[in-house]
């Protein structure tokens, strides 16, 4: 139940659609489901804004399909999956309707939400090797009603072809700069406008790239003012932080 749900079911009881007793009855489900091997956290809709999000790696085909199933069973019309392998999307496909990008690893079991048109998050990428990450972002921001412009394969090794979209960029609500190797495209890009910049380091780059640590350093040692930075490869924080702050109204 998130904060819509819960809004819309008190305005029921003040209507005299709902009674008090069957209000009651539908809180005493939260604040969690016990599945034994997982508890699925019903509440987090009303306390974040979004409700849980599945994290996939890690976890087996057998408690993926239960606990997808357990969620969508209640209010909840989709729910992201994030890090699924394609095995997996294979068979929870055949369970409930999935929607899968076998790039991000990124899936969304049940109703796929219709297309934001919320904001504009600006997503620019160093390099095509950093897209897996870029698409995580990209469609979890989309996911959350979001409007997102991909700026892919812009890195500073070519630094023109970023110049050449330098007004797609500042006409940005916020703009999630992904990429690896020393990650130097979040501090150009963090100089050149005047919105929230999310770094995302990747773990791209040769040996002493050290997995993203050097991207990371880079990233997180930003003379640019405005820049904040997530952990390496994830792209799901930025995209999740990123429509946080669209849905932000100015003042």
């Amino acid at each position: 139940m998130n904060k819509e749900e819960l809004k819309n079911m008190l305005e029921e009881v003040a209507a005299g659609k709902l009674s008090p007793d069957e209000a009651v009855n539908r809180i005493k489900l939260q604040p969690y489901d016990d599945l034994g091997f997982a508890k699925i956290d019903t509440h987090r809709g009303v306390r974040q804004g979004e409700g849980e999000v599945i994290y996939g790696a890690g976890k087996t085909v057998e408690q993926l399909v239960k606990i997808v199933s357990h969620i969508l069973s209640g209010d909840s019309e989709s729910v992201l999956i994030t890090r699924m392998s394609r095995d997996a999307a294979d068979v929870l496909s055949e369970s409930v309707p999935l929607f899968y990008d076998p790039l991000s690893k990124i899936g969304i079991a049940g109703k796929k939400p219709e297309a934001g048109q919320r904001g504009n998050i600006v997503i620019a990428t160093g390099g095509t090797s950093d897209l897996p990450v870029a698409e995580e972002a990209a469609l979890t921001a989309e996911y959350y009603g979001n409007r997102v412009t991909r700026l892919y394969d812009v890195g500073v090794s070519g630094i023109h072809r970023l110049f050449d979209n330098a007004e797609l960029l500042v006409n940005a609500r916020v703009v999630i700069a992904v990429a690896g190797m020393e990650g130097a495209l979040a501090s150009v890009v963090g100089g050149m406008v005047d919105c929230p910049v999310i770094a995302v380091p990747t773990s791209v780059g040769y040996g002493a790239n050290f997995g993203g640590l050097s991207a990371l350093l880079s990233m997180l040692n930003s003379c640019a003012s405005g820049v904040s930075v997530v952990n390496i490869d994830n792209g799901f924080g930025a995209g999740y932080l990123a429509g946080m702050i669209n849905k932000m109204q100015v003042t």
